[in-house]
């Protein structure tokens, strides 16, 4: 999980009660819930997740003293524990009624407003993250399919949102062809990569191996070719924060963007896109932008999750006061970006 990271680990020293996310150790091995009493770790040692399945996927175990994959006592949580512990049949919304003591339509309602997404497509996504987990660990793309609770090959290919085949994923991209290339610029190190579909990858970094190795992370075993002419993706891309010129329409780009993720990420990153030159948006006002004044966290996430940056412009959203949330590639880097584009 990437989002407000530092938001994140505030609360996570608050003990805050309330957060909806999980941390994990790193060099312990476990998963917590933010309010765990053990010994705060280092803070260079943790990672988050939004659920027990992605942390769990990740190679992390529960914490036996904050018992993060119990049951909570509020509605949602309720819900998504029930889901989380059912990943391998179909839940319905009247069984989710009957565990949160409410009727089926409420926890549509209420799911909804507070996750951003309804309990069906979150029990896709949940299944499509351990199916991630479980292709990277074993590389058996049959076992993977039934651990992560898909009842058919067919329905994992349908449903997992992986970019490419289960198979190819299994191989850390094997199969899907990607040109990259890797440029200077005021902000550090961008690179972009782009599959026949479109631009799939834009980061910033301090240098150029920096750069290469975030890639490279990503798709591990894809064929990735050095192409000096995807410099036009970078020269677009910048030139967003210079002038504001949306990218969509930029010949060098040619319109095309290869965007992975849910229906509400894409949403998201499409409203982040509305978003005009030198303006700034809370969480909580692209959430009412997009109709969803309850799914603030909901939005926040998807930020944090957008690939390509500059283009999908994730640094123009701040906090609700107005400071520097945290931010993929470094609040540093944000706050520059948004210096810029206000001259």
């Amino acid at each position: 999980m990437a989002f407000d990271e530092n938001r994140a680990w505030e609360l996570v020293c608050e003990r805050d009660s309330s957060a909806r996310f999980f941390y994990a150790v790193a060099t312990t091995g476990v998963f917590c819930r933010p309010d765990c009493k053990s010994r705060r770790p280092l803070r260079g040692n943790v990672q988050f997740f939004t659920s027990t399945i992605d942390a769990q996927a990740a190679g992390f175990r529960a914490c036996k003293r904050c018992c993060p994959t119990a049951a909570t006592s509020d509605p949602v949580g309720k819900i998504r524990t029930h889901i989380e512990a059912n990943l391998d049949r179909s839940v319905t919304l009247s069984e989710l009624g009957r565990v949160a003591g409410m009727s089926p339509f409420t926890v549509q309602r209420i799911f909804k407003q507070e996750m951003g997404v309804s309990p069906l497509q979150y029990q896709r996504s949940l299944r499509a993250s351990r199916l991630r987990g479980a292709l990277k660990q074993s590389g058996r793309v049959t076992d993977a399919i039934y651990e992560a609770g898909f009842g058919s090959s067919s329905r994992a290919y349908e449903g997992a949102q992986l970019g490419m085949t289960p198979g190819s994923f299994a191989q850390g991209g094997k199969g899907e062809r990607i040109g990259w290339c890797s440029a200077p610029s005021p902000f550090g190190r961008v690179i972009v990569g782009a599959t026949e579909r479109g631009l799939c990858w834009l980061s910033l970094a301090e240098t150029a191996e920096e750069a290469e190795t975030s890639l490279r992370a990503e798709f591990p075993a894809a064929e990735l070719q050095r192409d000096p002419s995807l410099s036009r993706l970078v020269d677009a891309a910048l030139q967003m924060v210079r002038d504001g010129s949306d990218l969509s329409a930029n010949r060098r780009l040619g319109g095309a963007l290869d965007l992975r993720g849910t229906v509400f990420q894409l949403r998201v990153w499409q409203a982040l896109r509305q978003i005009p030159r030198g303006e700034t948006r809370s969480y909580s006002e692209l959430a009412r932008e997009m109709g969803e004044p309850k799914a603030t966290r909901a939005v926040a996430r998807a930020c944090a999750m957008n690939r390509v940056a500059l283009v999908v412009p994730c640094h123009r959203v701040v906090g609700a006061s107005g400071s520097l949330t945290g931010y993929r590639w470094g609040v540093d880097r944000k706050r520059k970006l948004l210096e810029a584009e206000r001259r």
